[in-house]
């Protein structure tokens, strides 16, 4: 079992000038008045068998009378100590933060709230009493020069009657002193790790909370990915690509300003038609960052946009009633282009498909074409790539290649 981090804090060597001394009183300090909280309605509870006990200490006690009393407490306690027992989960959810830097998710259970909350009025007192008398013997020796002047100390075996008698129990409890940050964390660590073994949920609520989570962070960083490339592609289009058109529109006036055939008009030539290669190259990279097309129209007008592209015939059946979220489209898009260009370069197929459909909260394509089949993800085909973007949209793609064909890609993504 992991230890709380205050307990893991104490064995470091700036234990003392770090925050955790502190977060250890602060936790202790406010257990105090939790625990007294709880012990009210406890103590209510258990009112017929405080009853009881007493009547057994003095001899008063009746056998009928007893039992109705012990059945009673049992009956409050039971029926009741629950409900009053369930608001501990969020509190200490909260207030083990003090004590430990993982989150608590709470037991649904109402029976371990009810178990913390009795240990919480029984073994916790008893613990932080200790603790009390312990911090209070330390300040008695460390400051007893003072003290025994107005009068002798007493320690039940020892009495300290001078100055001079309490000079070694103050050296002692000043070398104590130091330890009782350590002193607070130990208890705290202690007190945060029971309340952790009892109130934590089982480990598949865990697991399942972290694999929310773990979701939740993966949407952030693929919602964070989407802005940076939306702004690279701004960017581009309205400044570099920009600039390289008015380079091009200069250097095409400088060339009419310059003799035929000279050697300045053939260099601001040859000058003119690199600018104008570069301009085509730039487009086609602001394309393959995010088609304007994709971003107008959707994904169905951009897959047949893609489908005149391809060297292949290909043929797209896409009915979205809808548009989709702009992560959704980029992912199918970029994996029915890489598909498309695989079919050109490795399948051999005379036509290829692409179907696109929205069931169930989930966005299926396939991409099928009929050539011989035999893809393989390890040949280097980017399979193994088209396969890491639809785990990065929380979606999975799925192969089928028999040899001889017909090969069918198909991805799914959550929309």
């Amino acid at each position: 079992m992991e230890l709380p981090a205050v307990l893991t804090a104490v064995r470091r060597r700036h234990f003392l000038i770090s925050a955790w001394p502190w977060r250890a009183l602060g936790f202790v300090v406010s257990t105090v008045p939790l625990a007294l909280l709880v012990a009210v309605p406890f103590g209510l509870l258990a009112a017929p068998w405080i009853v009881l006990v007493r009547q057994l200490a003095t001899g008063a006690a009746e056998p009928v009378g007893s039992l109705l009393l012990f059945l009673a407490g049992g009956a409050l306690l039971g029926g009741l100590g629950p409900v009053a027992a369930w608001p501990l989960g969020a509190v200490e959810r909260w207030r083990l933060r003090l004590a430990d830097d993982r989150a608590l998710t709470p037991s649904r259970s109402r029976w371990r709230r009810f178990g913390y909350a009795i240990v919480l009025v029984t073994a916790v007192p008893a613990s932080y009493a200790a603790l009390a008398v312990t911090v209070l013997l330390i300040g008695v020796c460390a400051f007893s020069p003072l003290l025994v002047e107005s009068g002798p100390i007493s320690f039940g075996v020892v009495t300290i009657v001078t100055a001079g008698q309490a000079v070694p129990y103050a050296i002692g409890g000043l070398i104590g002193l130091c330890g009782v940050p350590h002193l607070l964390a130990v208890t705290a660590g202690a007190h945060a790790a029971v309340a952790r073994a009892v109130l934590r949920a089982d480990g598949g609520a865990e697991l399942r909370a972290e694999l929310v989570e773990v979701s939740r962070s993966r949407a952030r960083l693929a919602d964070a990915f989407e802005a940076e490339r939306r702004r690279i592609e701004r960017d581009l289009h309205d400044g570099a690509q920009q600039k390289l058109v008015g380079l091009t529109l200069q250097l095409g006036l400088a060339r009419l300003d310059l003799p035929d055939r000279s050697p300045a008009a053939e260099a601001v030539g040859t000058a003119h038609e690199q600018a104008k290669e570069l301009m085509a190259e730039l487009r086609e990279l602001i394309h393959g960052i995010r088609p304007q097309l994709l971003t107008e129209l959707g994904l169905p007008a951009a897959l047949r946009d893609l489908a005149r592209q391809s060297a292949t015939p290909v043929r797209v059946r896409a009915g979205l009633a809808r548009r989709l979220p702009p992560q959704v489209e980029a992912t199918a898009y970029f994996v029915v282009a890489e598909a498309l260009a695989n079919v050109a370069k490795h399948s051999g197929a005379r036509t290829a498909a692409v179907s696109v459909v929205e069931e169930d909260g989930r966005l299926a394509v396939e991409v099928v074409d009929d050539g011989h089949g035999g893809a393989d993800p390890g040949r280097g085909t980017g399979l193994t790539g088209l396969a890491d973007r639809a785990a990065a949209a929380d979606g999975r793609l799925l192969l089928s290649s028999p040899p001889g064909g017909p090969t069918v890609i198909r991805l799914e993504l959550p929309c």
